[in-house]
C-alpha cells in the first residue's frame, strides 16, 4: 500500500458519476411494494396495506436506510457519528466470536458449509448430495474428535422464509475503507433490503478455527449461495472496522483515507480450510481451484492435501439416480471423512503450536 501511495500525486480523484437513476415514482414503488400481498387472503386489509405502503414510500423517498441509530462512542474515530444499531449489533457479534476464537479454554470449532441450494423442503423435492457429504463430515468429527462443529446450511436461502444474502454492492472497488467490516450496506430499510443472513454468518466464520466448504458445480461455477457468501465476505479481507472513519458511505472521504495509507486488515487470517467440490459432467477441478485460491488470498491456510477434493459422482449418469450413485461410491465417502479428519488434525496441531503456517507473518508488498 505504501508503494501505491508514494506514487500518487495530486488531489484525491472525485467519484465517477453518470449512471441512469433507479429511482421509482410513487405509483411504481407502491405497485412493487404491494406485490407481496397478492394472496386474496389480504383483500380485507387493503386499506391498511395502502397505509403501510404510504409509510414505506416515505421512507424510500427520504432514503431512510438506517432509521435507528446511536452515537458511535469513544472506540470509534468519530465518537459523535450516528451509527446504525443494526451494524453495532453485528459488530459486537463479530467481536464476541473473535474472543471465542482466541479463548484457549474453549474447544476448537469447525464450520462445515453445505453450499447446495437443493432441498427436499422446496421445489426440487429432494435433499442434495452436498448435504449428505456435509453430514458425513460432521458425523466423523463428532465421533472421532472433541472439536465443536457448526453447520451452515446454505440451502435455507431457497427454502426458509426470510433468509437472504443480498448481493455485494462492490464498495471495495471505490476505495477499500468504504467496505466496512462487518458489511454496513445491509439492512437498507428504505429499499426493503432486510433479513440479510450475513450478520449471522460473519460470526460463524470468525469463531471457527477450521472451515470446510462442500459445494456442487453449477454451470462450471460454484453454486449461487456460495458465490453470494463469497462476495459478501470481501469485507473480511481489508474491510474497514470503523464506519465513522469514512462518515458512513462517503465515497470521496473513503478515497482520501485509502490514498493516505490503508493497512488492509486480514480479519480471517490464520484459519485453516478444506474444500470439497463434486460434479457430474465438468468443472469440478476448476471450481475447487477457485475456492481454494480465494481462501488463500484471504490468508487462510489449507489443512493438507487430503483436505482438498474434487470428484465426479455419477459421471454422465442420469440425475434421477445420482443419490444411488453416491450410495455406491464408498470411496468418495471415505475421502470426505479423510478431509474432515485432516482439517480436525490440522486445527488441533495449530492450537498446540505445532502446525507452522509458513510466511503467515510476512508483510505483503502488493496489497490492493
Amino acid at each position: 500500500m505504501a508503494g501505491l501511495v508514494g506514487k500518487f500525486v495530486g488531489k484525491t480523484p472525485a467519484p465517477r458519476k453518470g449512471m441512469a437513476s433507479p429511482r421509482l415514482s410513487e405509483n411504481d414503488f407502491k405497485a412493487r411494494y404491494k406485490q407481496q400481498f397478492v394472496d386474496p387472503a389480504f383483500e380485507p386489509l387493503a386499506q391498511s396495506i395502502e397505509q403501510i405502503a404510504s409509510i414505506a414510500w416515505q421512507a424510500y423517498a427520504d432514503s431512510r436506510k438506517s432509521p435507528i441509530t446511536r452515537k458511535a462512542g469513544p472506540e470509534f474515530s468519530d465518537p459523535d457519528y450516528d451509527l446504525s444499531v443494526d451494524w453495532i449489533a453485528a459488530h459486537e457479534s463479530v467481536r464476541q466470536a473473535q474472543r471465542r476464537h482466541e479463548d484457549l479454554a474453549v474447544p476448537p470449532r469447525l464450520l462445515i458449509i453445505n453450499g447446495s441450494s437443493r432441498s427436499e423442503h422446496t421445489c426440487p423435492g429432494e435433499m442434495s448430495k452436498s448435504f449428505r457429504l456435509a453430514e458425513i463430515a460432521r458425523e466423523t468429527i463428532d465421533k472421532e474428535t472433541k472439536l465443536a462443529v457448526e453447520i451452515l446450511d446454505l440451502s435455507r436461502l431457497a427454502s426458509e422464509y426470510g433468509r437472504n444474502i443480498h448481493p455485494c454492492k462492490a464498495c471495495f472497488s471505490t476505495a477499500a475503507p468504504l467496505c466496512h467490516w462487518p458489511c454496513s450496506c445491509y439492512p437498507n430499510h428504505s429499499l426493503g433490503q432486510v433479513q440479510d443472513w450475513m450478520n449471522e454468518i460473519y460470526p460463524m466464520w470468525v469463531a471457527a478455527h477450521g472451515i470446510m466448504i462442500i459445494t456442487p458445480v453449477n454451470w462450471y461455477q460454484v453454486s449461487s449461495p456460495v458465490k453470494l457468501m463469497m462476495d459478501r465476505l470481501v469485507c473480511a479481507d481489508g474491510g474497514n472496522p470503523d464506519p465513522s472513519l469514512t462518515q458512513g458511505k462517503d465515497a470521496a472521504k473513503a478515497k482520501e483515507v485509502e490514498l493516505a495509507g490503508w493497512d488492509y486488515p486480514r480479519h480471517l487470517a490464520g484459519r485453516l480450510f478444506s474444500v470439497i467440490v463434486h460434479g457430474d459432467v465438468e468443472g469440478a477441478e476448476n471450481v475447487r481451484h477457485s475456492i481454494a485460491d480465494w481462501l488463500r488470498f484471504m490468508k487462510l491456510s489449507p489443512a493438507g492435501p487430503s483436505a482438498e477434493l474434487d470428484r465426479y459422482i455419477g459421471y454422465w449418469k442420469p440425475y434421477a439416480t445420482s443419490h444411488d450413485e453416491l450410495d455406491a461410491d464408498e470411496t468418495i465417502q471415505e475421502e470426505v471423512r479423510n478431509a474432515a479428519r485432516s482439517l480436525a488434525e490440522a486445527v488441533v496441531e495449530r492450537r498446540a503450536g505445532r502446525f507452522r503456517q509458513i510466511g503467515i507473518g510476512l508483510e505483503d508488498p502488493r496489497e490492493k
